[in-house]
């Protein structure tokens, strides 16, 4: 698959001054719910209502959806409001019902996307269609699998095709539903720069509270559009009440979001940026240069622990060492994520440095 400008059709079909905005329930739950979202959203900058009508949930017993009962009444939302309609589709039967009952836009849900087999399988199901055909990152962060997924779509014959960044799974306690790991995405987009790249704060959040604040980043980045969780009611909502806005809170935040401008060509904006660039430059090769001597000292502490027959990880002098760099890193204005993956990382490097010598 290779970029082309083409892949921006669907999205520049709009002809909006704003991005893209998909908004609605995380759940259709009953026609009155669905119908009243649909309507208090439609004079406002949302372009697709989106409910979730099959709901995958990760332990069984919750709610999974209402079922194929809320296509009718996404088309019913459809006709009254001229919204399109949005919904997740996870297999092939999802597939067929979804384009029976004409819904516009189809996504592949974060689960789906790391399954390859059931990727293809949609694919096959929705060939050739002319729908928009969105898909979600997978939950674990793998940017193969992520474009693969794009590319069994694209490889159908779909050509209005999209990507939804909503965070990567972890098992470590982070202030996210699911961790943004924005490197991944940016990596996606200098890739792919045509493709139309949306981001899910709902998902990524798991918070209303911080809505707003990362869906400013995205758009920080140039992402195309949002796709947020409304419900008129969120505390009650069957399911997710925690990271749903109402319809006038997302309206709020529309207001409230600043879109940026992709560039700017004056000299004083072009000398600056120069000026900034290059003391980075000199910062970057700074670092490197320390980190190298670092990994100096990690190789003579591998030869004393090889020669005292003495085991690499120390955990007491690990955890020593991470309480200290996060409590510097706030004073520098380094956030506790970023330092805890920097030495992370700093850290097993360091570890294979002295395996290569106990090895040696």
């Amino acid at each position: 698959m290779e970029n082309k400008k083409e892949m921006r059709n669907w999205l520049e079909a709009f002809k909006l001054d704003h991005p893209l905005v998909i908004a609605g329930p995380c759940s259709a739950e009953t026609e009155e719910q669905v119908l009243k979202i649909a309507h208090e959203l439609k004079n406002s900058d949302v372009s697709i209502f989106r409910a979730g009508i099959w709901k995958p949930r990760t332990r069984p017993g919750g709610f999974e959806g209402v079922g194929e009962i809320g296509l009718k009444w996404l088309q019913k939302a459809k006709k009254e409001t001229g919204l399109l309609m949005g919904t997740e589709v996870a297999t092939a039967a999802h597939c067929k019902l979804a384009l029976e009952h004409d819904i516009d836009v189809l996504w592949v849900g974060a689960r789906t996307t790391a399954n390859p087999f059931a990727v293809q399988e949609i694919a096959d199901t929705l060939k050739g269609t002319d729908k928009i055909v969105l898909i979600k990152n997978p939950v674990n962060p793998d940017l193969s699998l992520w474009l693969g997924g794009v590319e069994r779509l694209h490889m159908a014959g779909i050509e209005k095709l999209g990507v939804i960044h909503r965070g990567f799974s972890t098992y470590e306690k982070t202030k996210y539903r699911n961790i943004p790991e924005w490197q991944i995405a940016i990596e996606l987009q200098n890739k792919f720069p045509d493709l139309p790249l949306i981001i899910d704060p709902s998902h990524i959040t798991g918070d209303r509270k911080m809505i707003l604040e990362v869906t400013q980043e995205a758009l920080d980045l140039n992402y195309d559009g949002m796709i947020i969780e409304t419900h008129t009611d969120p505390d009650n909502a069957w399911s997710d009440a925690a990271q749903q806005v109402t319809p006038d809170a997302l309206k709020q935040i529309f207001k409230d979001l600043r879109v940026r401008k992709t560039d700017d060509k004056t000299d004083e904006y072009s000398q600056k940026m120069s000026k900034l660039r290059a003391n980075i430059d000199v910062l970057d090769a700074n670092l490197l240069d320390l980190l190298g001597k670092r990994m100096k000292v990690a190789d003579e502490i591998g030869q004393v622990k090889k020669d005292a027959n003495v085991a690499i990880l120390q955990n007491n002098r690990w955890n020593e060492i991470l309480g200290k760099m996060i409590l510097e890193g706030e004073k520098k204005g380094l956030s506790e994520e970023f330092v805890l993956k920097m030495f992370k990382a700093i850290h097993q490097e360091s570890i294979s440095h002295q395996e290569r010598i106990l090895n040696a």
